[in-house]
């Protein structure tokens, strides 16, 4: 094989029409207008939307607060009664809480604990927003808030 016999794969060119022929003089595009011009774009209808909506200056992306992780005294008290040894405290922190999946490991936001519930034994709440009828309750049993 030589180099001048080298033939390449024929692919079909697109028809060009408006160039008289069988076609005739206007080639299926109709009269005057846009679509018969060459070259023509009808703008898509979301560019249309994007220009009406109003141009806001300045920096609107404020972030929003985080809504704290939020738990009950009684769903401790369930989770946690088998650990607690009498007489002494139970230390309840975030380790403790991811440790029984009660929140994600990944989890740095504010953590909550609300008053509904019951609470038997002394715990010891540390680095945690807690309602006053939890703290209340807490203190009751024995325990304290840090």
């Amino acid at each position: 094989m030589k180099l001048h016999e080298l033939t390449t794969l024929r692919t079909r060119k697109t028809q060009r029409i408006g160039r008289s022929g069988k076609r005739g003089s206007y080639s299926g595009r109709g009269q005057k207008g846009q679509r018969s011009r060459s070259g023509h774009r009808i703008r898509p209808a979301e560019r249309d939307i994007i220009l009406k909506l109003p141009k806001l200056r300045g920096f609107r992306n404020k972030q929003k607060d985080e809504n704290p992780e939020v738990f009950n005294l009684g769903t401790i008290s369930k989770k946690f009664a088998p650990q607690a040894k009498a007489g002494t405290p139970l230390a309840v922190d975030r380790a403790l809480l991811q440790s029984a999946k009660l929140i994600r490991k990944d989890y740095k936001g504010i953590v909550k604990i609300l008053g509904t519930g019951e609470i038997a034994f002394p715990v010891a709440v540390k680095g945690f927003q807690v309602s006053a009828g939890a703290k209340a309750k807490i203190e009751k049993a024995g325990g304290s808030v840090l």
